[in-house]
Parts: structure tokens; C-alpha cells; sequence
């Protein structure tokens, strides 16, 4: 059977021109079906339009720029700008009255946080918190594109900062070796410890969540067994406190301070030199998810495996590649902190940070700005958390303060989601309406 297929109009005919002669034929040929010949002596008037062709139109193509701004436009803006607003007004409301009820005066409560969390060393420390939350939730944005729940990015990263902590501190390479072979073996242990997961839900169905718990509490096992001074860990003369060799001056990551001074910004401690590189990790993501084939394979097969798998996206292939994407970028959670500051794995290592990133990856609606925003905004209540004990409310209140927060803002987005789809609806049923109306008008003057 041959390949080739005929245009047809609504009615199911062929359109005008599409039995007409061929190239080269006589002008006086047979018009087609349909069309009333002309009448002797009567040519073309050229006071009326030729008709357009009914054959296949091309669609306009769309510049992306162009696209973005058509989605800027008043209800865009509404929505993408208004819906975070009211959910940071509605939350700030429930806070104020959670705080009433604690016996503690909101507004003077809500006033000590901001005017401690606006010091010049609270900021340098919520700069570095959100640098690891920021991390922390775009290795988990990274499976919710894909409709994967990756909950194994806490022990992705723990094992990750452990493994490369005692490599970086039995090796004294010279600078930059030293720094790019730690960053290299976080990054490669957290890529094949999300792999397991992968693996075992494309070959065995075994649910990513399931396995991503299990594989925290391996990660957690193994760690308590090597951290040990009989094995890759030793103990601090002076105290108990067990940690990884300390990785030599050569193979440390120095603070932004510096730099920060040279453009007019004095900050009394260090910020994190690898701030930076959690930038670069959210540029990437936001190319690769947006202007890439692997991105739109990505998210084709997270809204539809069976449809990804019919235009040829392998897609459980893409399982076990997105798995490992997030576990690469959760093996750097921990270095801006190892290389930064702490320069060893001990028990006081930063520890839950994984957890802290699926809710603010779902705070951010997994896009990198609002990731931002939202790893700064926890990173200012946990630094903030403090100063509440002084005006006698306790520190706990925070942690429901970040659960109303996230809870609101998914309720919200939800809301606004419905009335998108329901606008959408009445628009498309309003376009059909009018080229249903266009028909019998056509319909009728033909007939």
C-alpha cells in the first residue's frame, strides 16, 4: 500500500486543487469535482481574492522569546506572580495566629527573626545553608520532572561526602587535582548509589521509594561502620570525636570573601567558595530541562511512559538516567561544607539535608529561581530559629512554621492549576464554537 495520504476537508472531500491537472496540462482542462466551470468569455475578476488553498497549512512557528513573553502577559503574571504571594500571605497569617496561640506576641516574634536574620553574620550563614538546600532540592527537582520521588538524596550525599572526605584526605594532590578529584568522587558515588534504585525499579518494579528508603538506612549503616579509627576514620587527640583524616590545605576550597571585598562587600565570615558551583548546577538544569532532547525525553516520559515509549523514548533507560543525574548532583550537597568549612566526615557532619530538598524543590515547583527563593527563605527560618527562645517561644515553631508554608503553597498551586486547566478549557471550547460557526457560514453562501 502506498504511503502517501490526501488532505481532506471537514466534509471529508478533497480539497480544491486536489484532483486539479497536474503541471504542464492545458489551461482548459477539467475543473475539479465541485467547482463550477466558468462561463464563456468570463476570466478571473480581479477585484476577488483567489481562494487559500484548503490543503495542510504549516503551523507558525513560535520564537522562545516570543513564547515567554506571551506567558508574561496580565494573567500570566497574575498567576505565576499572584499565586506565590497569596500562599506567602496565607501561611504568614496562619504563623502569626499559631504564634498567638504559643502566648507570644506575632508581630514583635516575627520582627525579632528579621532583624537578627538581617545581621551581617546571619547572612553569610543563610547564604551557606541555602547553598546546600539549593543542592539539595534540585537533585530532587531532578526526579520529580520525571515523576520520580528520589527520597534516597540524604543518604545519596552522606555517602558521597564520606567516601570522598577519606579520599581527599589520604591524597595530597596539588591544587586544583585535589579539589577536582573530591568533587569527581562525590559525584561518581552519588550518581551509582542512586543507580541501585534505577536499576531495581526498571528490571524488578521495585517502587523508587521503597528502595530509596532502604538505601538510606544501608548508607547509614556503612557509615557508622567505616567511621571508625580501625578503618577509614580516626580519633581527635584531646576528645572522642571520630572523623576522616583532614583533607590537606592544597585540596581545600578558600571562601568568596575576597572576592566579595574587591566589589565593596565586607562580610565578617566566609561565605562558601563553592557557592558558585550550586549556581552553574541550577543554570545547567534549567538548559538541559528546557532546551535539550534529553530534557523533553525526560519530562515525555514522566507525564506519559507509554507514550514516550511509542514516539521512541526508551523510557525505562530514562529511569535509571534521571536516577543518576539527581544522585550526581546530590553527591555535591555536602562539598561546600567539606571543602569549605569542616574539611572531614565526623558525626557532626551536616546530616537530613535531603529531606529539607524535597520540600524545597516543592516549594520551588521544581524550577530553579523559585528554588532559590525557597532555599533562602528556609535557610533564613533556620537560622532564625534561635532568637525566638529569647522572646520565650520555642525554636520547634519554626519547623511547623516551614510545614504551613509548604502545605499552603501546594494547596494553592493546586487551585491555580484547576483554574488554568478550566480557562483553557473555555478558550478551546470557544475556538471550536467559532470554527463551527465559520462552516455554516461557508455552507451556506456555497450553497
Amino acid at each position: 500500500m502506498s504511503d502517501e495520504r490526501k488532505d481532506l476537508d471537514p466534509a471529508g472531500e478533497e480539497p480544491a486543487g486536489g484532483g486539479g491537472p497536474a503541471g504542464g496540462e492545458p489551461a482548459g482542462a477539467k475543473p475539479p469535482a465541485g467547482v463550477p466551470a466558468p462561463r464563456p468569455g468570463e476570466g478571473p475578476d480581479p477585484g476577488k481574492r483567489p481562494a487559500k488553498a484548503s490543503g495542510p497549512v504549516e503551523p507558525e512557528t513560535v520564537p522562545s522569546w516570543k513564547a515567554m513573553l506571551q506567558g508574561l502577559g496580565p494573567r500570566g503574571l497574575g498567576l505565576k506572580i499572584g499565586a506565590p504571594v497569596l500562599a506567602l500571605l496565607i501561611s504568614l497569617a496562619i504563623t502569626m495566629i499559631l504564634l498567638r496561640v504559643t502566648g507570644a506576641d506575632p508581630v514583635s516574634s516575627i520582627q525579632s527573626m528579621i532583624d537578627y536574620g538581617t545581621t551581617d553574620n546571619s547572612i553569610v550563614d543563610i547564604v551557606n545553608r541555602a547553598a546546600r538546600y539549593y543542592l539539595s532540592a534540585v537533585a530532587v527537582a531532578i526526579g520529580f520532572r520525571m515523576a520520580l520521588l528520589n527520597i534516597g538524596v540524604d543518604g545519596q550525599y552522606r555517602m558521597a561526602a564520606f567516601l570522598a572526605a577519606a579520599l581527599g584526605g589520604a591524597l595530597a594532590l596539588p591544587a586544583p587535582f585535589g579539589q577536582m578529584l573530591t568533587i569527581a568522587a562525590a559525584m561518581v558515588v552519588g550518581g551509582l548509589w542512586a543507580a541501585i534504585a534505577g536499576v531495581l525499579k526498571v528490571t524488578r518494579g521495585v517502587s523508587e521509594v521503597l528502595s530509596t528508603i532502604m538505601l538510606n538506612a544501608i548508607a547509614t549503616g556503612l557509615i557508622a561502620y567505616l567511621l571508625n579509627d580501625k578503618r577509614l576514620a580516626e580519633v581527635r587527640p584531646g576528645s572522642n570525636n571520630v572523623a576522616t583524616p583532614k583533607i590537606p590545605e592544597s585540596g581545600r576550597v578558600g571562601g568568596l570573601n575576597s572576592f566579595l571585598s574587591s566589589i565593596g562587600i565586607d562580610l565578617p565570615g566566609d561565605v562558601y567558595g563553592l557557592l558558585p558551583l550550586a549556581i552553574l548546577v541550577g543554570v545547567v538544569f534549567w538548559i538541559v530541562i528546557n532546551h535539550t532532547r534529553f530534557g523533553f525525553d525526560l519530562k515525555m516520559s514522566g507525564l506519559s511512559p507509554s507514550a514516550a515509549q511509542a514516539s521512541g523514548v526508551n523510557a525505562r533507560r530514562m529511569i535509571v538516567y534521571t536516577m543518576v543525574a539527581s544522585g550526581v548532583v546530590a553527591g555535591l550537597i555536602g562539598m561546600p561544607e567539606l571543602l569549605g568549612a569542616s574539611y572531614e566526615y565526623s558525626l557532626n557532619f551536616p546530616a537530613g539535608l535531603g529531606f529539607t530538598g524535597i520540600t524545597v524543590a516543592l516549594l520551588g515547583r521544581n524550577h530553579p529561581a523559585g528554588i532559590a527563593l525557597a532555599a533562602l527563605l528556609f535557610a533564613f527560618l533556620d537560622q532564625t530559629s534561635d532568637v525566638l527562645q529569647e522572646v520565650d517561644v520555642p525554636k520547634e515553631i519554626v519547623g511547623v512554621m516551614q510545614g504551613v508554608v509548604v502545605l499552603t503553597v501546594v494547596i494553592v498551586y493546586e487551585l491555580v492549576r484547576r483554574w488554568e486547566i478550566r480557562l483553557q478549557q473555555r478558550a478551546v471550547a470557544a475556538e471550536l464554537a467559532t470554527g463551527h460557526d465559520l462552516a455554516r457560514e461557508a455552507a451556506g453562501s456555497a450553497s
